[in-house]
């Protein structure tokens, strides 16, 4: 009988978290699982079997007490009762967990059930939100109150938003009472940097295994100049340029830090900025051009290929995929030294700066130009991403996981 893989996912099959339990999903199937991705919000197709938890009234009025009462990942109790009873008939080997924040499950209900199974639990890690009483991302603001206990959030109106009460202790304490209740999990924080912060968190005595994210290398690769980037984008014949992508640009992404850079960065060099909203677009200083967002992943690596660097200015970041398919695109990286960004960057393929050091930005631009040797070269970047960046050589190491799990070594 072939084994079942069940994950939970905010999404299914789109956005980042969603793609790749998707993959993850297409990797079992082909290795001959059955596999199921159990979903919160979207109208998803997949090549894996799909269940939506609750509706969009569910999330909707999940959201709503999660603005009111600080209570978000407690709410949805009829929708999560009902998904264990589609858990239970389905009847799963392994269960594989990732964002089960974005307003769609009570965890409280969820991880009293998978106590109660006693079956084999991962859980992937993409963020902070799992250690602390309220954010997703606590580097923002400086804050080390996760390590014992939350209190007076800095980060309250922050994702996940609530606008009246501040229950980050009781959270935090609900938190490390159900996650740490579980005798067979495993942690897969996607970065060393996550590992680390687990080390200091509740989890400090659960097992956990780093499995960086990868990316397609046969749609980002190195590709060369088309007119589209004039044509369509408004970029000038032979203007170089350095290139930030986001899917959406706010304050932590670095957007303000680019207007900053703008202010030093020769008027010889281009900034070009892809995910910009209207509002946005409308705004921006002179010397930076606006895309909204690109049409083909083949348009989007002719733009990483083609640039100088690619800037990464996040304020908050655990592993950033747009790093790896720049590189993979032969492009060289500069990062702020922020959480696991600088993970996939070494000296030979890119530079790393500190947090709000423009003039740094500024400077290893100019170094990434004037270099000579083979650093920062396209095929020293490309035979780094072949080596290091492949989604299938990781995404197949869940499954050394899984099957030691289910058949666990005398």
């Amino acid at each position: 009988m072939m084994p079942t893989l069940l994950q939970i996912n905010v999404t299914a099959n789109w956005g980042s978290t969603g793609k790749i339990a998707e993959d993850i999903g297409r990797i079992a199937i082909e290795a001959g699982w059955e596999s199921w991705i159990a979903y919160g919000r979207g109208n998803p197709h997949s090549q894996s079997k799909l269940i939506r938890i609750g509706t969009d009234f569910d999330m909707n009025l999940h959201g709503l007490q999660t603005r009111l009462f600080d209570n978000h990942g407690l709410a949805s109790n009829k929708a999560t009762k009902h998904f264990i009873k589609q858990i239970k008939a389905i009847n799963p080997d392994i269960i594989h967990l990732h964002n089960i924040h974005g307003y769609y499950i009570n965890y409280e209900i969820l991880f009293d059930y998978l106590k109660e199974w006693g079956g084999p639990v991962v859980w992937t890690l993409h963020d902070c939100w799992t250690i602390t009483g309220h954010c997703s991302h606590f580097v923002t603001a400086n804050c080390d109150k996760w390590k014992a206990t939350c209190y007076n959030c800095p980060l309250k109106k922050e994702y996940p938003a609530s606008f009246l009460f501040d229950r980050s202790k009781k959270n935090h304490k609900i938190k490390k009472e159900k996650f740490t209740s579980l005798d067979n999990l495993i942690l897969i924080p996607v970065s060393n940097w996550i590992d680390n912060l687990l080390k200091e968190s509740f989890f400090k005595f659960t097992t956990t295994r780093v499995i960086h994210n990868g990316i397609d290398l046969t749609a980002f690769c190195p590709k060369e100049p088309s007119s589209f980037n004039i044509d369509k984008y408004a970029i000038p014949a032979n203007k170089k340029y350095v290139l930030g992508v986001a899917g959406t640009w706010t304050k932590d992404k670095g957007l303000y830090d680019f207007y900053q850079l703008r202010k030093i960065l020769s008027e010889d060099i281009g900034i070009v900025l892809v995910g910009v909203s209207d509002k946005i677009s409308d705004n921006l200083p002179a010397g930076i051009i606006g895309i909204k967002r690109t049409e083909s992943i083949h348009e989007l690596s002719l733009l990483y290929s083609n640039a100088i660097a690619f800037i990464n200015p996040t304020w908050a970041d655990t592993y950033p995929t747009t790093n790896l398919e720049s590189i993979a695109c032969g492009t060289p990286v500069i990062t702020y030294r922020t959480g696991g960004s600088p993970e996939s960057v070494n000296q030979s393929i890119g530079l790393v700066v500190e947090q709000g050091d423009i003039e740094g930005l500024n400077n290893a631009i100019m170094e990434i130009i004037n270099c000579t040797n083979v650093r920062f070269k396209q095929s020293t970047c490309r035979d780094y991403a072949l080596k290091n960046f492949d989604k299938e050589a990781h995404f197949k190491e869940y499954f050394e996981i899984y099957n030691n799990l289910i058949n666990p070594k005398s």
